[in-house]
């Protein structure tokens, strides 16, 4: 499936249900790009969502879609991403009878790489039982296994530390995703501790895995600094 300025095919027609987005260019590249789905979920941690797709689109050949949850809005501005968001209504709006496409279908076969970032407390609930109530959770579900899914987890330390937390991203990296670890830093709230986004080497590793033999590409996910979340409370 080949998407049309960066939308997915069949998508057009939901156009007044769709996030704000920037306008793409119409230009045709010389080869397909490396397409990567960044999936964004209700921790604070997603204030930062911005700055992330800004470092993805940074690197050459790579093309940046992003699925929300309805609380990650709350923490950005949809005319801030300068790609195509899509969220719960698109799923349900785009769908009316039979022949019409499953929008948490087509963006798995769209994407080359997954890279849920931040990954909230209770997402990563949700995707280590099998949970799939909304669209990025059913993207999560239905997802080729044989392709990279990264995972940021971003939670307030005293949640990072519950037993139960250990289990379930242990539980992920079981379905054979790829955790990229927390860092240590003061949080929102105050508190110092290892709960944090290591947004940075999320990007990193993400663009690591869009250039390169696949080979090389695995080896460079934890190379580069964890560098955007690193500064200020987050």
């Amino acid at each position: 499936m080949e998407p049309n300025s960066g939308r997915l095919p069949g998508l057009e027609a939901t156009g007044p249900h769709m996030e704000p987005r920037a306008t793409c260019s119409a230009a045709a590249p010389l080869r397909r790009q490396f397409r990567v789905l960044v999936g964004v979920t209700g921790s604070v941690a997603a204030l930062k969502l911005p700055l992330l797709v800004s470092k993805l689109l940074d690197i050459p050949d790579l093309e940046v879609a992003v699925v929300t949850t309805e609380r990650a809005k709350h923490f950005y501005s949809p005319r801030d991403v300068p790609v195509t968001l899509y969220s719960d209504t698109d799923e349900w709006e785009m769908w009316k009878c039979r022949s019409d496409p499953v929008l948490h279908i087509d963006l798995r076969r769209w994407a080359d790489l997954m890279l849920v970032a931040p990954l909230d407390a209770n997402t990563l609930g949700k995707v280590a039982s099998g949970i799939c109530d909304n669209l990025l959770t059913c993207v999560i579900r239905a997802w080729d296994r044989s392709k990279p899914l990264l995972f940021c987890p971003a939670m307030n330390t005293a949640m990072w530390e519950h037993p139960i937390t250990e289990q379930q991203v242990g539980q992920l990296k079981a379905f054979g995703y790829i955790e990229i670890p927390c860092v240590a830093k003061k949080l929102v709230c105050g508190d110092q501790g290892w709960a944090q986004q290591a947004r940075g080497q999320a990007a990193e590793g993400a663009c690591a895995l869009g250039r390169g033999p696949r080979s090389d590409r695995e080896t460079l996910i934890h190379r580069h600094a964890r560098d955007l979340l690193l500064e200020g409370a987050t």
